[in-house]
């Protein structure tokens, strides 16, 4: 069944069918259409353009159809152009010209805008719940590893001393602004396009702000031609999720370096590592490396959305169809990555010894030793000089700061003393960083006390 027949003589070529119809992929908004037809025909009856009566037939055939595609008993085939023209010919064939009454006072262009609000109102929020989760695990991974000694690097190379639990909580900001961007994209989103029309409205008396309340949206869109042309809300949301991934791969990235057998920071559950074919002694960060690999299909689809837009005139054009696929797909993408990456996180050991080792043997505390020396009346620019001949000397006979003899430190400046080792200590070298943000104990845990009411709050919402 074709919504459109009427002004045609011949039939659609079955290529430009094939081409042109939707079907394939938007029957995923099989709930969407038919949710969003209930809400339409209530406030049809409401306004008396519907008797109460054909109301009531119509919405049961539509719960019909709803039940029935839900049980498998109803396949959505590709004889229809799209979701739309499929749940209506069900509807006309079980409930007869009744059924015919469902499209007043809407057009598929206002029709397509809601059921993608709609679906991507709920992939948004379930999204939201996965990285409330990720947050969750880092939160209680961070509260395990206060005490946790390690690098913390700069141009990849081994910078000054930090623990994990800091390292950590640089991910949890990064993933708390996921979370807050995808709330602010809702709250902006969250606006139904029902009752627009093809572009125009329409003259028939309809209630939006009703067909808007039944549907949980915060009011009608205000402008009809922007209400079926706008993706803005799409490109918003393939942003977030691009962003998204970009946390995702920057942290699976240092996974897989944690991984190796160079640093040996990490050993990954064997229920999210693989092996190989040929190597019977390798364990394989997978998971790690394909959510590193799919982001660029994220980005992919943003770049190809907008793309899409940029020179399209108003209002609908058949272009916009090509926005479904992308984000299904990037959707998809990014609650698998989430899933599996919170998994992989939960299960993962963290090696302390050897973390503890690599910030020592990286002259971590290089600066500490500098700023021992300033306390002890040697101007900063010469202390930095006299480190940096020490760190020199160390490399060369491949021994750590903290290996030096209270003699050695003395030939290269009379002003260190024996509290030097306490001084450059990885323990000290944290713990009295303790600015806000910084990674001293009691610093990290203030931050860990905001964190746990953010949980609280977002539980709470």
């Amino acid at each position: 069944m074709k919504l459109w027949g009427g002004r045609f003589t011949k039939e659609t070529n079955q290529l430009v069918h094939n081409f042109n119809a939707s079907i394939s992929f938007d029957r995923k908004l099989f709930r969407q259409d038919i949710e969003g037809s209930i809400a339409h025909v209530t406030m049809l009856a409401k306004q008396g353009i519907l008797g109460n009566a054909e109301k009531e037939t119509i919405i049961s055939g539509l719960n019909g159809i709803m039940e029935d595609i839900i049980n498998k008993t109803l396949l959505i085939d590709g004889t229809h152009e799209d979701i739309h023209s499929f749940v209506e010919a069900n509807l006309i064939s079980r409930v007869g010209d009744v059924g015919k009454k469902l499209h007043t006072g809407r057009s598929r262009n206002d029709q397509v805008a809601l059921d993608m609000k709609l679906y991507t109102r709920e992939e948004l929020t379930q999204i939201k719940e996965l990285l409330k989760d990720l947050l969750e695990v880092l939160q209680n991974t961070m509260k395990e590893n206060l005490d946790t000694y390690m690098p913390g690097f700069t141009h990849l190379q081994k910078a000054q001393p930090i623990t994990l639990a800091h390292h950590l909580g640089a991910y949890f900001e990064m993933f708390k602004r996921d979370y807050t961007r995808l709330s602010d994209i809702y709250k902006r989103m969250n606006y139904s396009p029902i009752g627009s029309g093809a572009l125009a409205g329409t003259t028939y008396p309809l209630d939006r702000d009703y067909t808007a309340v039944l549907l949980g949206f915060d009011g009608p869109t205000l402008n009809s031609m922007d209400s079926v042309a706008d993706r803005d809300y799409l490109i918003e949301f393939l942003s977030a999720l691009s962003i998204i991934m970009m946390h995702l791969s920057r942290f699976c990235e240092e996974i897989i370096i944690w991984n190796s057998n160079e640093y040996q920071f990490v050993e990954l559950d064997d229920a999210y590592s693989t092996g190989s074919s040929i190597m019977p002694q390798k364990k394989n960060p997978d998971i790690a490396e394909l959510v590193r690999g799919k982001t660029g299909r994220v980005y992919g689809a943003l770049i190809s959305l907008l793309t899409i837009m940029k020179g399209l005139p108003l209002a609908y054009n058949k272009d916009m169809q090509e926005d479904k696929e992308l984000t299904f797909d990037s959707m998809d993408t990014v609650k698998g990555s989430l899933l599996l990456f919170t998994g992989m996180l939960s299960t993962m050991k963290f090696n302390q010894p050897a973390m503890a080792n690599s910030a020592k043997k990286g002259f971590t505390n290089a600066t500490d030793a500098a700023d021992y020396l300033v306390n002890h009346g040697v101007p900063f620019r010469d202390a930095h000089g006299i480190v940096g001949q020490l760190v020199l000397y160390c490399i060369n006979k491949g021994i750590a700061l903290e290996d030096m003899t209270p003699e050695e430190f003395k030939s290269f400046s009379p002003a260190f003393e024996q509290d030097i080792y306490e001084a450059i200590s990885l323990k000290t070298c944290v713990e009295k960083r303790n600015t806000t943000g910084a990674p001293g104990r009691a610093a990290m845990e203030q931050v860990i006390a905001l964190n746990d009411q953010y949980l609280k709050s977002l539980s709470a919402n």
